[in-house]
């Protein structure tokens, strides 16, 4: 895949809502935004990361606030521009490309939108290879880059650039910011040099949005079992399979917090999962045993479709299979870990990978 069309928006969308692992925001907002700027101002240019010039100037751009927010305030295109011409305008730079920051739900086609306002190509990675809920948790903060200057900007045209003394310091001031803005608001953060974006993004993760969604997609035209595919291409394996019997979910300080408690079917009846989040699925636990955890990716599907359900998603009654999926290796460097494990979270445990 060497651009981005109409046609590409809805596989990328389903394959962008498998790697949030719950969170990143609505999949389906995001493939609204993408598919009318695309429509307006033509096919965005993907680039793969490996021939992005040293030179490049690469930006960022993202959704920043609670999923559950962002179902009944949506964003408009014009934010997402407005986010990228302020910080532009700050660093008196000509852009060259945009990003994405994760590869999850709305922030994958955030930055299609973007590329598509301003005629810039998108470099084809992110920088987590799934979605995390706060902003400095990204492999660019391993690599020593600033998240700041960073500009903001909510729906009504109020925008600003924060300039802070660290990664985390960006996260609590935006955090802030964002609330005050309503829980969501469009975000630019990260700008890199092109050789900055080679060594520290995750490479592929549009096309591998792209990938994932075309096999869900094949996989139910031939009768076959989506979620098999998915975990066999992502390298993974199946934890659960169940339905949703109870999800206690509350929009605390800027995020999505809650829990979702499964009871097992086929194989897995007579147990029980339960799912921890923060906008993204952190920890499942099986019969009070912890099965897997962050940094790997925890992804909730339903059982026949094979569509991801986001945590803002789960109700009672549905039918999902519960995946994990390794995460890129950077984040189980003890920096990664450090940065995007289960103690960060609260959770007193050691990393439980994929492979147990």
């Amino acid at each position: 895949m060497r651009e981005i069309t109409v046609n590409d928006l809805d596989d990328i969308a389903r394959g962008a809502a498998i790697l949030g692992t719950g969170g990143g925001g609505d999949p389906y907002i995001g493939r609204l935004l993408a598919s009318s700027a695309v429509r307006q101002h033509g096919s965005v240019p993907l680039v793969p990361l490996a021939e992005v010039g040293d030179d490049a100037v690469v930006l960022p751009v993202a959704m920043m606030g609670a999923p559950t927010v962002m179902v009944e305030k949506l964003p408009s295109a014009e934010q997402v521009g407005l986010a990228a011409r302020t910080l532009a305008g700050y660093l008196g730079k000509e852009l060259t490309h945009i990003a994405c920051a994760e590869a999850g739900g709305v922030n994958s086609l955030i930055p299609v939108v973007a590329a598509a306002q301003l005629g810039l190509p998108l470099v084809d990675a992110d920088g987590m290879g799934r979605a995390f809920p706060e902003l400095q948790m990204v492999l660019p903060t391993l690599y020593g880059i600033r998240a700041t200057p960073m500009s903001i900007a909510d729906e009504k045209g109020n925008r600003g650039v924060l300039d802070t003394v660290d990664n985390r310091w960006a996260e609590r001031l935006a955090r802030s910011a964002t609330i005050d803005m309503g829980c969501s608001a469009m975000i630019s953060n990260y700008a890199m040099s092109g050789a900055q974006a080679r060594e520290s993004l995750v490479p592929g993760t549009l096309s591998l949005c792209a990938e994932l969604g075309a096999l869900v997609r094949a996989a139910r035209a031939a009768h076959e079992d989506p979620v098999a595919r998915v975990v066999s291409r992502l390298g993974g394996r199946r934890l659960f399979s169940g339905k949703v019997v109870d999800v206690a979910r509350r929009t605390v300080t800027g995020f999505a917090r809650g829990e979702a408690r499964l009871s097992g079917m086929d194989g897995d009846t007579g147990a029980e999962l339960m799912l921890r989040f923060q906008n993204e699925h952190l920890v499942a636990e099986r019969d009070g045993v912890v099965e897997a955890s962050v940094p790997d990716l925890i992804c909730t599907l339903e059982r026949e479709s094979g569509e991801a359900v986001t945590t803002e998603g789960l109700r009672y009654g549905q039918r999902v299979t519960v995946i994990a999926a390794p995460a890129d290796p950077r984040w189980h460097t003890p920096e990664g870990i450090a940065l995007a494990g289960p103690r960060y979270f609260g959770y007193d445990i050691d990393p439980i990978g994929v492979a147990g």
